[in-house]
């Protein structure tokens, strides 16, 4: 019943880069407000806001620089024989 609803497959270039993007910085700036703030003073809807911001700052930047990156990467991996 749910298969109708999931995407193609080599929609996969999109949503791998979304969701590691999405949850990068829901991570990167849960830290960073707490650094910045403290438990105490740690307020979720201000930390919503931070973190829709840095996603929207993190998804391009990832869709730009995975290839780059991955390019770089293999500079370092053996090719097989």
């Amino acid at each position: 019943m749910l298969e109708r609803y999931k995407f193609h497959p080599r929609m996969l270039h999109i949503l791998v880069p979304f969701f590691l993007s999405l949850s990068m910085s829901c991570i990167v700036s849960c830290v960073s407000t707490l650094m910045n703030v403290g438990f105490s003073g740690f307020i979720f809807s201000t930390w919503c806001a931070t973190w829709m911001f840095s996603w929207a700052v993190a998804f391009p930047s990832v869709l730009i620089l995975l290839p780059i990156v991955r390019r770089f990467a293999k500079i370092f991996v053996r090719s097989t024989p």
